[in-house]
């Protein structure tokens, strides 16, 4: 699971609002997918230049984070080790493609039917229920200690 941070709780929740306001979306894309849309946010790289480093390499986010070397020099793999500085691991890469986290999928509100990987109001669904889920555990690892002096344990 993702490192609790406050960054990537704004970047899931930014994502989410921009997929909600109609921000171009498109699961077969490398730049409009879920992994790139999220990469958009957190890196500030356009959806082409994302597209353009995938094309270099072969397969879907899944499969390029499979393949994912650090030493490589590859553009793709350099982005992707953008995403794991920020607290990501390749694991998160993999579910939020395909939103298939299991913790995150528990924590879904209520009846909410099964999500499809390329539905946009899923991805956004997803992004926020992960929010909460890191925030949740972001507040419950604070510790006030003498009414005064806040502490995290992480």
């Amino acid at each position: 699971m993702a490192k609790v941070n406050l960054l990537l709780i704004e970047a899931f929740r930014i994502t989410a609002k921009n997929l909600r306001n109609g921000k171009p979306y498109e699961w077969g894309h490398m730049g409009n997918c879920n992994c790139g849309n999220l990469a958009q946010t957190l890196l500030n790289i356009d959806k082409k230049t994302i597209h353009e480093y995938a094309m270099v390499g072969v397969g879907d986010w899944t499969e390029q984070v499979n393949d994912y070397c650090p030493t490589s020099g590859m553009q793709m793999d350099k982005m992707i080790f953008g995403l794991l500085e920020k607290g990501l691991s390749t694991n998160d890469l993999k579910h939020l493609e395909y939103l298939s986290d299991p913790l995150i999928l528990s924590n879904l509100p209520e009846n909410t039917p099964i999500l499809k990987n390329n539905k946009r109001e899923d991805v956004a669904l997803y992004l926020e229920t992960w929010a909460n889920v890191l925030e949740n555990n972001l507040i419950d690892n604070i510790k006030i200690v003498n009414n005064e002096e806040v502490l995290l344990y992480m």
